[in-house]
């Protein structure tokens, strides 16, 4: 029966998600019942994307990638796929009337991290930023305001900062590893061999805004999702805290993360803001 199809395919999602994030997975579960898969459905197809390029290194990639791109070209055409991440992603992108543009966006910029390894104009960085973080906002940002046109409009610009920062606060937070494994030097006008404290502080500062414009829009969303979304900012912006306060040096050459059980102590105090209204 295809109702069974796509429940198996939901649950692959959902595997997906708590599988290889365990924040993103916490906030996820803040989110109302309602949304909840539809975001699922939403993370893991950007994931397998960003898999394939980043960690498939035994594989040809570009290989992998073009079926990846065939199968969601006919995923999103016919409204099936005998791949479960891409059966449940195009439920939710005809669900939600997400624009075809917005896919396309994110697999350019997916596309680009098979050849790509400098982005040597700020130009080049926004672009790339745009097409793999960015768009995914206004995806889930669909799914957060359930076809309502007018808030949509009003959030988007926040929705796009929000994803701009945590694509950043990535970025920092796996410079060695980009750097060293993948060859990959995203931020422009930085050398990444040299970086010193005023490159990372520039860095930072950059983050900060994008931080604060998608706060701002958090702070109006829809009830069903806006705790759900305020954890998540409040695990990148508790990540960004331990990156300011790390060296250059130090980024370069270990990967920065928050312990689980911290992440479990801003949730408890992240609960609390939110119940006193305090965002």
């Amino acid at each position: 029966m295809k109702s069974i199809f796509d429940k198996v395919s939901r649950e692959c999602s959902k595997l997906v998600t708590t599988s290889y994030s365990t924040s993103f997975s916490m906030a996820t579960k803040m989110l109302s019942d309602n949304i909840r898969q539809d975001i699922y459905n939403i993370y893991g197809f950007v994931r397998f994307a960003d898999e394939i390029v980043d960690t498939f290194h035994n594989y040809d990639k570009a290989v992998l990638f073009e079926k990846f791109s065939n199968d969601l070209e006919d995923a999103l055409e016919i409204k099936i796929s005998l791949n479960p991440i891409l059966n449940s992603f195009q439920e939710t992108y005809h669900k939600y009337n997400i624009e075809k543009h917005m896919v396309d966006a994110f697999m350019k910029s997916m596309h680009q991290d098979l050849y790509k390894q400098k982005y040597l104009t700020p130009e080049e960085y926004k672009d790339y930023i745009y097409g793999s973080a960015d768009v995914v906002g206004l995806m889930c940002l669909k799914v957060f305001v359930k076809g309502d046109e007018k808030k949509y409009n009003e959030l988007k610009d926040s929705a796009m900062s929000l994803g701009s920062a945590f694509q950043k606060v990535n970025f920092l937070r796996d410079l060695k590893a980009d750097f060293e494994d993948l060859s990959r030097t995203y931020f422009p006008n930085t050398d990444l061999n040299q970086l010193d404290e005023a490159s990372k502080q520039a860095i930072i500062t950059d983050i900060e805004e994008d931080f604060t414009k998608g706060l701002a829009g958090i702070k109006k969303l829809p009830l069903e999702a806006r705790f759900g979304v305020f954890i998540a900012y409040r695990y990148y912006s508790k990540l960004l805290d331990k990156l300011k306060k790390t060296p250059a040096l130090e980024i370069k050459s270990a990967r920065i993360r928050v312990p689980d059980y911290k992440k479990v102590e801003l949730l408890t105090r992240s609960y609390v803001k939110y119940q006193l209204n305090l965002l």
